[in-house]
């Protein structure tokens, strides 16, 4: 597994504290991050501003992903290794428990092509399956 300040590197963004910090998080965490659970679980004290740009930075260097919510929020979660800057490969399914609302998501399930009528162009597609997940079943 690659280190945090490989991963900086790799994407070509500056090592700073907040970065590894919040891209530690996102390491050591299994399923999906809302800005408030980052704000609430990193060592350090950020501004709403500084996490919400270290978010975009990451997104646009293709390290993770949004997750758009039935509620309007977004999730974010780490992007796989073919993931690069300005092109995502994060078109698979994700499943969002009812019980302990953890956001998982499903690598091997894809997001099936819609075909649109002519004109359209599509540039993402994203689909939620809610349920429960396999702890709350057992």
């Amino acid at each position: 597994m690659e280190s945090i300040n490989d991963i900086l590197k790799k994407n070509g963004l500056n090592i700073t504290e907040g970065r590894k910090n919040i891209l530690g998080l996102f390491l050591e965490t299994n399923g999906a991050l809302s800005h408030a659970d980052i704000e609430k679980n990193t060592e350090v004290e950020f501004d709403r501003v500084t996490v919400y740009r270290t978010l975009q930075k990451f997104v646009e260097s293709g390290i993770i992903h949004q997750i758009p919510t039935t509620d309007n929020t977004i999730l974010y979660a780490l992007c796989k290794d073919n993931c690069v800057a300005g092109h995502h490969h994060d078109e698979h399914v994700h499943f969002i428990c009812n019980d302990c609302e953890k956001t998982t998501c499903l690598e091997n399930v894809t997001v099936p092509t819609v075909t649109l009528p002519k004109g359209f162009k599509p540039t993402h597609s994203a689909m939620i399956v809610k349920g429960r997940c396999l702890d709350c079943n057992h």
